[in-house]
């Protein structure tokens, strides 16, 4: 299975007008004999013809957080066994049968072995379809939808909603080592305890960042993070829409993150 797969057109009318022709005749070979040897030779010869389909299939999931060639490997196997499994002249050919299976067998994978944090397989379910909610009312309703209205449109709790928006971030670990702003690393933070001396600088930077904003500014984030209201909430108590307030805010916390970042590298962690 070590050999080079051809250059793919990864279409399921390309691969069924061009690999079930070669597959079919083998499969019926396969199923005809009873001989352990010859049977081998024609399984191994069917998944290399149909290696490409597996191969542009894990493609399909990259950069959601598992390496490619754990990707090939699932594929790969999933591809044996739906030959194993394959009976020729049954359903709509070779390709009809595999490409299903060996889909399953991947979501299957990013479902047990997907997650850093593995969150209960409700809100693993509910993660996608809150997502692609959020995506059609975003469109229908030309703003950010509330979790009220996400709620009501999925037929479940507003507490759903937040769980199913906090497990995403179980989904991928963040590195300890990755980098910050201030040329530091999370470990750097997270394995050394800060003295009380860094909690008085940070706590001092912080202040000086708040009193830098303009009026509404930090009107926005003491209702946001003091008062705790939502976005809408206090789009109606200033008079704007939960859009600007969305912008407000980031703004506030870009700000905010430069002034701290700028701070640490005036005073690097030990």
């Amino acid at each position: 299975m070590a050999a080079a797969p051809p250059t793919l057109v990864p279409t399921s009318s390309h691969w069924q007008h061009t690999i079930d022709p070669q597959v079919e005749p083998l499969a019926e070979r396969w199923a005809a004999t009873r001989d352990p040897v010859v049977r081998a030779d024609l399984l191994e010869r069917i998944v290399l013809i149909a290696l490409p389909v597996a191969d542009a299939l894990a493609r399909r999931y990259r950069f959601r957080g598992i390496e490619d060639d754990d990707l090939e490997q699932v594929a790969r196997t999933a591809l044996v066994r739906a030959a194993t499994r394959y009976r020729p002249g049954q359903g709509h050919g070779f390709i009809a049968f595999a490409a299903p299976s060996i889909t399953g067998e991947l979501k299957r994978w990013f479902r047990d072995h997907g997650w850093a944090v593995r969150p209960p397989r409700r809100l693993q379910e509910l993660r996608p379809l809150l997502a692609g909610e959020e995506e059609h009312l975003r469109h229908s309703l030309l703003r950010e939808p509330l979790d009220s209205e996400l709620a009501r449109a999925l037929d479940i709790t507003e507490d759903d909603v937040t769980e199913a928006r906090v497990c995403a971030a179980g989904y991928q670990a963040a590195s300890l080592d990755a980098p910050n702003a201030a040329g530091t690393s999370l470990a750097d933070r997270a394995l050394v305890a800060p003295s009380v001396c860094e909690w008085i600088e940070t706590r001092e930077a912080l202040r000086w960042a708040v009193e830098r904003l303009d009026r509404r500014q930090r009107l926005v984030l003491r209702l946001r993070f003091v008062d705790d209201l939502t976005q809408a909430e206090i789009g109606l108590r200033i008079g704007v829409s939960q859009m600007q307030v969305s912008r407000i805010l980031r703004t506030v916390m870009t700000s905010l993150r430069s002034a701290l970042a700028q701070e640490d590298l005036q005073h690097p962690v030990a």
